[in-house]
């Protein structure tokens, strides 16, 4: 089905601003700083500078996190606050797989348009709903730049538009994590729209759910407020966790939803799946002795908390209970992780720690269950940041404190 780009909910929007006028401005100035931009700014008259701005600096922020749309100089941008919290590329393109071809998707918090638009390369029609009439104006620009011909623009409210909206097959929504002094918020009931209050009358409309949730909220209690969740994915990209997506249905009741762990790293995506069941189940984690391989799972998995599925899994010991670092006897193929070789293991404490930058001047240092910050350990040790080896400061189940040198391994 094919939409035109200009409808909206209350009304037709003609363009506030010269949007192309805008563009061909950053096009001859892309390359000269913005300080100076703005305070020859009296140069250029008629010319929407503070528009012009967000533009140079959003690119710069997309350059690594969009880089398809980036690239794309035709594109326009409503904000820079809106390229710091649209969905990364890759989070976006994966989330193609939780839709079907033949679906029909509302997506409630439009925002740069970046989700609405990644779903419409997959399922039959999009409808983005957005409450702020700039960024109704730059998607519109944009999904007509990037030819996606089967979203609808709507400028409303999500509340508002939900009570008059037509049967579709899954919404999605991202709710506003920023409270009204601009400040970070996690709670579900603190984000905007409210989806512990929104599920019923979402359900009224739809039979799947998609709601993104903050990478920093806590999965268990975000569990018991949404009951109806069906699977839980958690994003990662390059080493940084980025997502947390709920998927929720009417009609199914699912008591241990699946708890996909998705990092995607420079040369592909490390996968692992768990229930917070089959981690419960595991009474305690084996520690054991310390072998020659060493394993850190990856973001994904630490943020889920699949700490003992993990160990059991791959059938590694724990370092300590309180630990998540892993080693074993024989080396694991295709672990979700970082995988080391140890080269030696320096008790935390003596001539061998204190004189230690003698032969190892830098590396690469991470804590784990230890008393010190990166830091603070590496003004004590006196060890710069670089090189091609790396020390692990944690502590053995002896509760014996250690550095463990490593090279790290590829696969």
């Amino acid at each position: 089905m094919v939409f035109s780009s200009r409808i909206t909910y209350f009304a037709v929007m003609e363009s506030k601003r010269d949007i192309e006028a805008i563009l061909d401005f950053v096009r001859q100035h892309q390359r000269e700083e913005v300080d100076r931009l703005l305070l020859s700014a009296g140069k250029y008259p008629g010319v929407d500078m503070p528009a012009v701005v967000d533009q140079l600096l959003a690119r710069k922020q997309l350059k690594e996190k969009l880089p398809t749309w980036q690239m794309n100089d035709r594109l326009f941008y409503p904000a820079r606050i809106a390229a710091e919290q649209c969905s990364n590329e890759r989070t976006a393109t994966y989330k193609q797989r939780l839709v079907g071809a033949d679906d029909r998707l509302c997506d409630l918090t439009g925002g740069m348009g970046v989700d609405s638009f990644y779903f419409s390369r997959k399922v039959r029609e999009v409808t983005y709903v957005e409450r702020f009439a700039d960024y109704c104006e730059a998607a519109r620009h944009n999904f007509s730049e990037l030819g996606a011909t089967n979203i609808r623009v709507v400028h409303a409210d999500a509340c508002a538009y939900l009570a008059q909206m037509e049967a579709m097959d899954v919404c999605y929504l991202d709710p506003a994590r920023r409270g009204e002094a601009g400040q970070r918020v996690f709670a579900l009931s603190d984000c905007e729209p409210d989806l512990t209050a929104l599920l019923p009358k979402l359900f009224e409309k739809v039979p799947r759910v998609i709601a993104k949730i903050s990478p920093m909220a806590d999965l268990s209690f975000t569990l018991k407020c949404l009951p109806a969740t069906t699977a839980i994915h958690v994003l990662a990209v390059r080493g940084e966790c980025k997502e947390l997506l709920f998927c929720l249905e009417r009609d199914r009741v699912v008591d241990n939803p699946v708890i996909h762990c998705v990092h995607f790293t420079t040369v592909g995506e490390e996968h692992f799946d768990f229930t917070m069941a089959q981690e419960r189940g595991i009474e305690t984690p084996v520690v054991g002795p310390l072998g020659p391989y060493l394993y850190e799972p990856n973001v994904a998995i630490l943020k889920a908390g699949a700490f003992k599925s993990v160990s059991g899994y791959f059938g590694l010991n724990k370092l300590h209970e309180s630990s998540h670092l892993y080693s074993s006897e024989r080396k694991i193929e295709h672990f979700p992780g970082r995988r080391f070789q140890i080269e030696e293991v320096i008790p935390f404490h003596g001539k061998a720690c204190k004189n230690l930058n003698r032969r190892l001047p830098k590396a690469n240092l991470t804590v784990r269950n230890f008393p010190l910050t990166v830091s603070e350990l590496r003004k004590r040790l006196k060890i710069a940041e670089g090189g091609d080896r790396y020390l692990f400061a944690t502590t053995l189940r002896g509760e014996e404190r250690v550095l463990i040198g490593c090279v790290k391994l590829t696969e």
